[in-house]
């Protein structure tokens, strides 16, 4: 084999891609190669600071998620494009460095312990008004965190939160500002409007026409491409019958559920930090002086309420209700389970700070008998089996369907039946065809063009299907008789809204030139921005249209969306007279202040942009 290689390496081949290696060395240096090897784990680079490609992927995961949980689970995550999700989720990740940058150079912080104290206080991971450890640890696994990256994500996010709360906070409204904006909220307008209503039943589209238009939007008038399907249903209730659960098995589960209780302990405790106010020695120090308080006779929970820095216990004594193993730091823990009822600890050190622990009580597990879980236990040896059952009933109904030419030996082998769905489209249908997993299987090239079966495809825990596609509809233009009538009744409504049109603008016209107004005028004096009884798109065009020359009117005109014309007259330009209450000056100043500092705040993440040194890989 040696004596191959170093003969082809003498050939044509080598010499050629040894040349191209040397060129290409020649031309970028091995710095290039370097940082080329050096840069395949990171998506980007700021000003420095390295954005690795795992976290661009976590951000892209967190996106379909929130998309699939915002859509339902009917949302098809294949129509996501991933090139899409992978720029948002990597701009998104570059914003954050640099806000998190300018954070940390305008000393924005957060302390562990502030930390602590806004995770208990949440109400999401709160039952009953107390923080829930368990809640906790299952948010935080539906939403892919760990405690720690949980901890980091909330501690960037107040980081960010505060320089907002800076950069946004630090602007102020004027008197004048103030005035002004207020003058031009509360303006009125006195105009009057007349309506050229479009009347689509009076207008009598030609059969050229219509003909016309057919040919002309031939894509609109295509039969819906659907497809009928062939499937075979595989439900886990069926294998239920067919389980056994022995008494073994029964009381060896049993062993296993008793073994899992825990005796729960109540305990309190009396925290003082270590920062800056109270290095490690002197928090101990202190507490060591506490303790011989309490030997001397003081009270506990009064003592708590006195010293303890811990917000969540102070109030009650120190009294951190009872728990089981696993809960507490794993040295705060080793502590209260070495103590007996009624007895405090000596100091003792946790990430928190220092402690004096007090066993309040201790609560023996409660033990249920095997008569009380029998039917517990039951079920679930049999769900065991059943599960099993049916992960290899789907295997072989999976392997089954892709061998055979069709779905009927299949089914027999199984006992089951070969059932055919109503036709459906793309956008899904009734039955199994609501399912966008159906759907998406039926429709895709394996089973459509290929005329196979699909995969095993799971309808929920407890179903699954395999399908074939028994008929294929194309799409076929629509005869003409068919659509006609809604052809007539589109060209009836464009011809109305032209006619509207080309009559309100003939008017308008008229009357700018110095003609007579008319009649069917209506009349409104003083409307506001949010004048009742006055469409939108009326009451835009009117405060866009400049204030009349003395004694002139202004016209405008504007079509509404049911194809009307409006033509209006503005005659004047007024302002309300009420005075400004206290409140309403107040609301008015939060306003503004909120909307230029948003303005503020989104100029200094472009500013940040546009100062960075950004290398995207």
């Amino acid at each position: 084999m040696l004596q191959n290689i170093r003969d082809n390496s003498q050939g044509w081949i080598a010499k050629t891609i040894i040349g191209i290696i040397v060129m290409l060395l020649a031309l970028t240096g091995f710095d290039a190669i370097i940082q080329s090897t050096s840069n395949s784990r990171n998506a980007a680079e700021v000003n420095g600071e390295d954005i690795p490609l795992t976290s661009v992927s976590a951000a892209v995961d967190v996106q379909r998620r929130q998309l699939i949980q915002q859509f339902g689970k009917d949302f098809d995550a294949s129509l996501l494009d991933d090139k899409l999700l992978r720029k948002s989720a990597l701009d998104a990740l570059i914003e954050r460095t640099l806000l998190l940058q300018g954070a940390k150079d305008s000393g924005m912080a957060i302390s562990d312990a502030a930390l602590d104290q806004l995770i208990l206080q949440m109400p999401v991971f709160q039952i009953d008004g107390k923080f829930d450890s368990a809640r906790y640890d299952q948010i935080l696994q539906q939403q892919g965190f760990t405690r720690m990256q949980f901890r980091e994500r909330l501690k960037q996010d107040v980081l960010i939160s505060q320089l907002q709360a800076a950069v946004a906070g630090s602007n102020f409204i004027t008197d004048a500002e103030l005035q002004a904006f207020v003058a031009l909220d509360k303006q009125t307008r006195d105009f009057a409007s007349r309506k050229i209503a479009a009347a689509p039943q009076a207008t009598q589209p030609k059969d050229d026409e219509v003909e016309a238009y057919y040919k002309q939007h031939g894509e609109r008038f295509m039969s819906p491409e659907q497809v009928v399907v062939e499937y075979v249903e595989l439900k886990k209730d069926v294998f239920f019958d067919q389980a056994e659960a022995s008494d073994e098995e029964l009381q060896e589960l049993y062993k296993k559920e008793i073994a899992n209780l825990a005796e729960q302990r109540h305990a309190a405790h009396i925290l003082l930090e270590v920062g800056d106010k109270l290095n490690d020695e002197q928090a101990k120090a202190k507490l060591e002086e506490v303790k011989q308080r309490l030997e001397q006779g003081e009270d506990f929970a009064k003592l708590a309420k006195e010293v303890s820095q811990d917000p969540g216990s102070a109030g009650n004594g120190g009294d951190l209700g009872f728990a089981g193993p696993g809960v507490y730091d794993p040295d705060f823990e080793q502590a209260l389970y070495a103590l007996k009822q009624g007895e405090v600890s000596a100091p003792v050190r946790s990430e928190f700070g220092w402690h004096l622990i007090k066993l309040l009580g201790v609560q023996a597990p409660e033990v249920p008998s095997f008569d009380s879980l029998k039917a517990k236990l039951e079920r679930e040896v049999k769900a065991q089996q059943v599960e099993q059952r049916f992960v290899e009933a789907a295997k072989q109904l999976e392997e089954s369907s892709y061998e055979a030419s069709d779905l009927s030996q299949p089914a027999e082998e199984l006992g089951l039946q070969v059932q055919t769905s109503a036709a459906f489209g793309r956008e899904g249908g009734e039955g199994i065809a609501a399912n966008r997993q159906v759907v998406q299987a039926a429709f895709s090239p394996e089973v459509l063009e290929d005329q196979r079966s699909s995969n095993a495809i799971e309808l929920d825990p407890d179903t699954v299907l395999v399908l074939r596609v028994k008929e294929h509809k194309k799409p076929a233009l629509l005869p003409l008789e068919q659509v006609s009538a809604s052809i007539r009744e589109t060209l009836a409504r464009e011809q109305a809204r032209e006619a509207a049109k080309v009559e309100g603008e003939t008017l308008l016209a008229g009357l700018r030139k110095g003609d007579a107004q008319g009649e069917g005028w209506k009349v409104v004096q003083a409307a506001s921005r949010s004048q009742e009884g006055v469409e939108p798109e009326v009451l835009q065009a009117l405060f866009r249209m400049p204030k009349p020359e003395a004694g002139k009117p202004s016209y405008a005109g504007v079509s509404l969306n049911n194809g009307d014309y409006v033509v209006l007259r503005l005659d004047g330009v007024g302002q309300a007279q009420a005075e400004l209450s206290e409140e309403e000056k107040v609301s008015y100043r939060r306003f503004l202040a909120s909307r230029a500092g948003q303005q503020d705040f989104a100029a200094y993440r472009a500013q940040l942009q546009e100062e960075a040194d950004i290398e995207r890989f």
